[in-house]
């Protein structure tokens, strides 16, 4: 089946998809076999750079649909949650006193991640007169990831720079970034981001080049 589907063209993300549902199955019905998952490449994933997030935080919105753009991509710098729990946002979520999310993660497991005062000044100006979720289209409709993805693209393109590649997800890798390279904790950004070990936060970590040479030259035998 793997070979077959492998001569299709398809790419080990793809076949690993379907193996993890076949060896669901093959477990619920007590089968003692189990189908071994492909090495998948690990690829570095795209990040915005610190002028493109200078760009979209300094942003002065105008509308009632630009101040919803604006915020959702302040929360998703942020905190780096994903997008589903910040579109699932509801007002009764936000703790503004102690500058906590409740977010409501994979698996039912909910969690509380704090935001800045910057984000708290935004969203206390965002949720006045507001009910139930945060995020509403103008018919009162949630907000779709399909339209936040399509809204924050070309928003990115009117401000003058090509979004990186899995828009959305980029705000999770970048905020996990800048954590990591500001002296944050690897434990403290697993419990931020939702991760049930560090194994999983690892993968969010992409370490810029500059960063690596500045810390090869400070630790270097040599130097």
């Amino acid at each position: 089946m793997v070979l077959r589907m492998r001569e299709k063209g398809m790419k080990a993300t793809g076949c690993n998809a379907a193996i993890r549902a076949i060896n669901c199955y093959l477990r619920w019905s007590g089968s003692p076999h189990k189908i071994r998952k492909l090495k998948e490449p690990q690829q570095i994933m795209q990040t915005f750079s610190a002028e493109q997030v200078k760009t979209l935080i300094s942003f002065k919105p105008a509308t009632d649909f630009e101040r919803r753009l604006h915020l959702l991509i302040l929360i998703l710098l942020d905190t780096g949650a994903r997008i589903s729990e910040v579109l699932g946002l509801q007002i009764e979520d936000i703790d503004l006193d102690n500058m906590l999310f409740t977010l409501h993660g994979k698996g039912r497991k909910d969690r509380k991640v704090p935001f800045s005062y910057q984000l708290r000044k935004a969203v206390f100006k965002y949720i006045e007169s507001r009910r139930g979720l945060l995020f509403l289209t103008a018919n009162a409709t949630p907000w779709t990831r399909i339209g936040a993805l399509r809204a924050v693209k070309l928003h990115c393109e009117r401000l003058g720079f090509k979004p990186p590649a899995r828009t959305l997800h980029a705000f999770r890798h970048t905020a996990a970034t800048h954590f990591i390279e500001t002296g944050g904790s690897p434990l403290h950004l697993m419990r931020l981001l939702g991760h049930a070990t560090l194994t999983m936060t690892n993968r969010y970590v992409n370490l810029s080049v500059g960063n690596l040479q500045a810390a090869s030259q400070q630790h270097s035998l040599l130097a």
